[in-house]
């Protein structure tokens, strides 16, 4: 045989192995990629897509995703996707929205975000399931509202976002005007699974928010006659937090099964009742004020501007406003309801609903 013959086959065995590891290494990124789609969550937390528009990267190629937790009941959709878009226009990062909803509103929603400016974001919806509640909760007879089951969804964060090490939760009445990238490298100090807005910081301090009990400390979220709360040592002037924006150390999180904690607490105040009665604010704030007690890391004030919902009245200056990272409208008055302050900032981001379910209130749609 020449020496030409030789070269020859031994150049087309080489060309076939080649492809032969090219063909399995396919394969693999292929069933990674399918994996990756179809995880599956436990507790009732089930994804139902991810990302179903987005262009698919090869996963070695993806840079780090900063995980954005966010909840969207049906009656506050428009919110939910206006604090998506703000997000998504106001970065250069790689964000990966978690989007917790009910099985009814998934087909909604999904229709809002395949349309227009947000149909290329990455994105997963989860349905929540509402029997994870059971024996946790029960309604006010007092505020005669029954609770809304979406608002936990913060306390299941390790399930929502299995593999990931850090994640932001928003709530969906705020507008992100800086880059969440900031937000998100907030850092932490050892053994703090979480960072929150402190309700005594400079920017909350200076809103007085009408209404009852104590907003800023312990003492308005907790009922401190109750020997249980008493034997806990917490100190009823505390400065409290507000839940509606943090970041989280999934890893710690994990760690200290913060969510089994949670779920501890939810389950006593069933049984005994262990809120204040004047509730100031979200019934999601006293089970983490007890288990975050000393124990949480602090955001940037400008990370959570809030008290915008608190009253249909401006509290605070446009040049203020403009200058914050985050507007949060937590209150009654939201800004896609019939009065709000600095609606009209919150407008900018909001998208019309192509089903046209969701709709804004105005005062100039009123009818005399």
């Amino acid at each position: 045989m020449s020496f030409r013959k030789v070269n020859i086959i031994i150049l087309v065995l080489a060309i076939a192995l080649f492809l032969l590891v090219l063909h399995r290494n396919f394969l693999g990124l292929s069933n990674l990629l399918r994996n990756e789609a179809s995880d599956t969550g436990i507790w009732g937390l089930q994804p139902i897509d991810f990302a179903p528009n987005a262009p698919q990267p090869a996963v070695d190629r993806w840079p780090e995703e900063i995980p954005v937790v966010i909840a969207a009941s049906e009656d506050r959709l428009g919110g939910a996707i206006a604090a998506i878009n703000s997000i998504q226009h106001n970065t250069r990062s790689h964000v990966a929205f978690y989007i917790v909803t009910l099985n009814g509103t998934a087909d909604h929603l999904r229709s809002w975000l395949n349309s227009g400016s947000l149909k290329n974001i990455r994105y997963k919806i989860v349905d929540f399931d509402t029997k994870l509640l059971e024996g946790k909760v029960k309604q006010d007879p007092v505020q005669g509202d029954s609770v809304k089951p979406l608002i936990f969804a913060r306390f299941y964060l390790p399930v929502l976002v299995p593999s990931a090490k850090k994640a932001i939760y928003v709530d969906d009445d705020v507008i992100v005007q800086g880059d969440v990238l900031a937000l998100y490298n907030t850092p932490l100090k050892p053994g703090h699974a979480a960072a929150f807005s402190e309700d005594c910081d400079s920017t909350s301090a200076k809103v007085v928010v009408r209404g009852a009990g104590n907003q800023y400390n312990y003492i308005g979220y907790l009922d401190y006659k109750k020997e249980r709360i008493r034997k806990l040592s917490m100190k009823a002037s505390t400065c409290s937090f507000n839940p509606g924006v943090f970041v989280a150390n999934l890893t710690e999180w994990r760690r200290q099964n913060i969510t089994n904690q949670l779920e501890k607490w939810m389950k006593l105040n069933a049984e005994e009742g262990l809120y204040s009665r004047t509730l100031a604010g979200s019934v999601t704030t006293p089970p983490l004020l007890i288990v975050f007690y000393q124990q949480h890391s602090t955001l940037d004030p400008m990370w959570n501007v809030r008290h915008l919902g608190s009253s249909a009245g401006k509290r605070y200056s446009p040049q203020f406003v403009k200058a914050a990272k985050l507007l949060h409208w937590n209150g009654h008055f939201k800004p896609w309801g019939r009065t709000a302050s600095y609606a009209d900032v919150w407008e900018r981001w909001y998208i019309p609903d192509p089903t046209g379910k969701f709709s804004l209130v105005r005062r100039h749609m009123e009818v005399n």
